[in-house]
């Protein structure tokens, strides 16, 4: 069984059209490709959603901050495709930049708020990137319901927000992060890890829910996070971004755990930035 790929939105929405017409509901889980078993777990659920369910495969330039990082970005389509067809997935919508991005085009759209500080503040512009493109995914493939990973914890919440303001009817949908047997977030940008930084990577899950067990007892938030940060150059990342506590429910930055709150980090093993997030349930209040 072959995965069917439609590169045009013409072709795209003919097919859904059909599917509409049929009563069927529609899931799309978009992707930049280089699939793994996260972006497969995302597929899991959405068929256990939906009648029909769009994986989208596109490397979208506007959410790369640097030429570099764009042309070394893996591009797997047969890898992925392959990967796709035991799960009996209705379409791989792989389309050229001229589907997205066609001659004239102008718009961005920009979400304040949730995508300020974190990933914003290291890749300014990236947000607006994806928020484009996501918005024009969601209204090609007219989807109900869309599936993305917790890792991208800030970019759940841009995604939400930009679907919510502008009206667009679709459910988003966050996933839990999915690791390796020794706590390393799953990532396409894993792939480029040497062995030696493949064996260093785990420590940063590793410290993250130390320092969340820390949080949640009582311990000082400032000095908690400031020795973690330490820890994790020490074990051998090259640059601590940022390591931040912020509330689950909007991003706003926190000094103690009095609401449900997630741990976040963003850090460079050697060429590599990689990111990662963790749950820290609210203390009890004594």
């Amino acid at each position: 069984m072959s995965v069917p790929i439609v590169r045009t939105l013409a072709d795209l929405r003919l097919a859904v059209a059909g599917w509409r017409g049929a009563g069927e509901k529609i899931a799309v889980v978009p992707t930049m490709g280089a699939l793994h078993e996260g972006h497969l777990s995302l597929v899991r659920t959405a068929l256990g959603n939906a009648d029909r369910v769009i994986v989208t495969l596109f490397v979208n330039p506007k959410q790369f901050n640097s030429a570099t990082d764009l042309a070394a970005y893996p591009r797997t389509e047969e890898a992925d495709a392959a990967k796709l067809a035991p799960f009996g997935v209705d379409m791989l919508y792989a389309p050229g930049a001229e589907q997205i991005y066609p001659a004239g085009f102008s718009t961005k759209v920009s979400v304040s708020g949730v995508s300020e500080g974190l990933c914003d503040a290291f890749r300014p512009g990236h947000f607006d990137g994806v928020a484009t493109v996501v918005a024009k995914l969601f209204l090609q493939t007219g989807a109900d319901s869309a599936y993305f990973g917790e890792k991208d914890f800030q970019q759940l919440h841009v995604v939400r927000r930009m679907a919510r303001d502008l009206d667009i009817p679709i459910e988003v949908v966050g996933c839990p992060t999915v690791r390796e047997a020794d706590g390393l977030a799953l990532s396409s940008r894993n792939q480029r890890l040497s062995s030696a930084e493949r064996a260093i990577a785990p420590r940063l899950a590793e410290i993250l829910f130390a320092t969340t067990d820390r949080l949640v007892t009582g311990a000082a938030t400032e000095a908690t996070l400031a020795e973690a940060r330490a820890a994790i150059v020490k074990a051998g990342y090259r640059e601590v971004e940022y390591l931040e506590l912020r509330s689950s429910a909007d991003l706003t930055p926190l000094e103690r755990v009095d609401r449900p709150a997630r741990l976040l980090v963003a850090a460079w093993l050697g060429n590599t930035r990689l990111i990662d997030n963790v749950e820290v349930p609210a203390s009890p209040i004594t």
